[in-house]
């Protein structure tokens, strides 16, 4: 009878979970992060209850966003008020506020939850690695990374670098400091003209 007791309480109880945003999409980890937010992860989930964890996201201020997002994705607001509309690039709101980016991933990815309110209220967004001890405490389970983070320069070893393959070998009296690239010459305007005619 035990037993049941403690499946029913691991199921229904509240845990925490720790999520390292170091080099994430903070699009696709909204999409994880949503998952134990709303309490898919139990057995007694149902759109309608409330039975999601709490979710601690830290690093956020070193996310990473693909291709020109940071120039080109915006983040929209409107104070209710006649010209209130603006818009701002991500970079901007990311320089302003950097759990922003990851605070609006979310949101959007939750928007039709009946109990929204409740379920942002779990979210526990911090730009860097320093967590208030008491909320450390609370943690039970990690949730994995949506992506690999890939390695620095400075953090392969000698062999690994001499173990990768190489394309070309430069010969041993190579001087990089005295090349030179050779100055290109600007191509006849009547030439190029003529070329382009053809």
């Amino acid at each position: 009878m035990s037993r049941h007791r403690v499946l029913q309480w691991s199921s229904l109880a509240r845990t925490w979970w720790i999520y390292d945003a170091n080099q994430q999409c903070p699009f696709r980890s909204a999409y994880r992060l949503a998952i134990y937010l709303q309490g898919m992860n139990k057995p007694v989930y149902h759109p309608h209850n409330d039975v999601g964890d709490h979710v601690v996201v830290y690093n956020s201020q070193h996310i990473a966003m693909r291709g020109d997002f940071w120039r080109t994705f915006k983040h929209f607001n409107h104070t209710r008020y006649a010209g209130g509309f603006s818009r701002i690039s991500a970079w901007r709101v990311h320089e302003l506020d950097p759990t922003r980016i990851m605070e609006v991933a979310i949101k959007q990815r939750i928007k039709d939850v009946p109990h929204r309110k409740n379920v942002l209220a779990r979210l526990h967004l911090f730009s860097n690695e320093e967590v208030p001890a008491d909320i450390l405490g609370n943690i039970t389970g990690q949730i994995q990374q949506v992506q690999a983070i890939p390695k620095k320069l400075e953090e392969y070893s000698q062999e690994e670098i001499d173990s990768f393959p190489r394309l070309f070998e430069l010969p041993h009296d190579y001087d990089v400091d005295s090349y030179q690239r050779p100055n290109k010459q600007e191509p006849d305007k009547h030439t190029s003209k003529k070329w382009r005619l053809e």
